[in-house]
């Protein structure tokens, strides 16, 4: 994974803080590469590609655009200006537009000084390894890519918001009017980002009536209220604000609006984990078929997918993976243990539009509070740790803790997941630190703690 600075240059898209690697050269360069491969992927004969670009609320945010936007015009490449949009907006609008690709200007749940390319190909979803690193390449072609005047590409703006929202409610199980029966009053945490303008359009369409939606963190100008990742810990404002205001529920995303955490009534924090798991246990009552998540999320799907006779698959973490298998078996849902859900009858990614949607829906159809279904839930806790390598050989690290435990319920599809009956431990190898992350599972925090600190004593006992 080549860097310069704090560049971080990936399959995973081109991210860093703004002034400090990530700089006008960088980003033409790379948004120039993105459009020769979005051409590369085109028809001959058919016209020139047509890119959508879109941002979350970052200071940066208009301004790394606008050099995108220009570079993939100087390349030939004709662009839709998505204007300020989540990232599942901009994948809607990829597959709206039969576009080339998309580009997404947000660094996800990193502070509001970084900011990143995130790339989506032709069918909105993420870049594959072989095609991300055969864009790659293309940025360190000697040759400027620029076409002449007459082969400049186009530029347009459209606002994919109300379509997106006219998709989710489209699904066959989603009834606004039983959700607006509901009066459901919600507080949102909206992280000063794109979830500020997404989510009450989303709730008022749903039927919900603004006096009860209550928005935190609302002016959309990227100066984030509290670290973006929605975990417990950045939410205590929204945990108290759901008591004081009697509300049914919280709502917390991340500035680019694809990772969902729940708030139950009482302020109650409920982990990223279940938010798939409910999920789910909503769309299993109206629908059959498997389900995909990855290695690290809660056993609590499994849990839930026994009571419904359906089947889980595990795949190496990363929202690609995930979206790989769910097409390979025809997956009805997916997800990750982030907060992700996956709906493929609307887009190929994760989507915290629809997850609102699927759990109001999932509250008004059972007539029941967040915190009434999530005693009906599987309890487990998850602690996520990491330990120092120094010297140690990571490969080897995993290989011979796999040897060890032969005789377990192992997996070697992403490092190694070793599933004991009273939990899970899940050791990977970092692609930018030399460290191993250590995710455990069990019936306890003490226990999943338990669980890693065995496993840590296991590697430092291999020095």
């Amino acid at each position: 994974m080549p860097s310069s600075g704090t560049l971080i240059v990936s399959i995973s898209g081109i991210r860093g803080i703004f002034g400090d690697g990530l700089d006008a050269r960088s980003i033409v360069r790379y948004a120039e590469a993105f459009g020769i491969w979005c051409k590369g992927q085109t028809t001959p004969g058919s016209g020139r590609p047509t890119i959508v670009v879109g941002r979350d609320a970052r200071v940066t945010g208009e301004v790394c655009a606008g050099l995108v936007m220009a570079a993939l015009q100087s390349v030939g490449c004709d662009v839709i200006d998505a204007g300020m949009a989540s990232t599942p907006t901009i994948a809607f609008g990829v597959l709206a537009e039969n576009a080339a690709g998309g580009v997404i200007l947000s660094a996800s749940h990193n502070p509001a000084q970084w900011n990143a390319l995130k790339l989506l190909g032709p069918r909105g979803e993420f870049l594959r390894a072989a095609q991300a690193e055969a864009m790659l390449a293309l940025a360190d072609a000697p040759d400027s890519p620029t076409v002449a005047f007459d082969a400049i590409g186009s530029l347009r703006r459209h606002d994919y918001l109300a379509a997106h929202i006219d998709a989710i409610l489209a699904l066959p199980y989603i009834q606004p009017e039983a959700v607006a029966r509901r009066r459901f009053r919600i507080v949102i945490d909206a992280v000063n980002s794109v979830g500020a303008v997404a989510l009450p359009a989303l709730l008022l369409r749903l039927g919900l009536v603004e006096q009860d939606i209550v928005l935190l963190n609302g002016e959309p100008n990227g100066l984030f209220a509290h670290n973006p990742e929605p975990l417990p810990g950045h939410l205590a404002d929204l945990m108290q604000r759901v008591a004081d205001e009697g509300a049914d529920l919280g709502i917390a995303v991340d500035p680019d609006a694809d990772r969902l955490a729940l708030v139950a009534d009482g302020g109650v924090y409920m982990s990223e984990e279940l938010t798939q798991v409910i999920a789910a246990d909503f769309l299993w009552k109206h629908a059959s078929g498997p389900f995909v998540t990855n290695l690290s999320s809660s056993r609590a799907i499994e849990d839930v997918a026994r009571r419904h006779g359906q089947q889980v698959h595990r795949t190496a973490v990363g929202e690609i993976n995930v979206v790989d298998k769910m097409q390979e078996i025809g997956a009805v849902l997916g997800g990750e243990g982030n907060g992700g859900v996956i709906v493929p009858e609307l887009h190929y990614g994760r989507d915290a539009l629809v997850g609102v949607a699927m759990v109001l829906q999932h509250l008004a159809d059972e007539g029941l509070a967040l915190s009434a279904l999530r005693e009906r839930l599987p309890r487990y806790a998850i602690v996520k740790d990491r330990l120092p390598l120094g010297a140690l050989n990571p490969d080897v690290v995993l290989a011979r803790l796999a040897e060890q435990h032969k005789n377990d319920r192992i997996s070697t599809v992403d490092g190694l997941k070793i599933d004991f009956d009273e939990g899970w431990v899940h050791l990977r190898k970092s692609n930018t630190e030399p460290i191993v992350r250590i995710y455990a599972e069990a019936a306890t925090e003490t226990a999943a703690q338990a669980l890693a600190d065995r496993f840590k004593s296991a590697i430092l006992a291999l020095a």
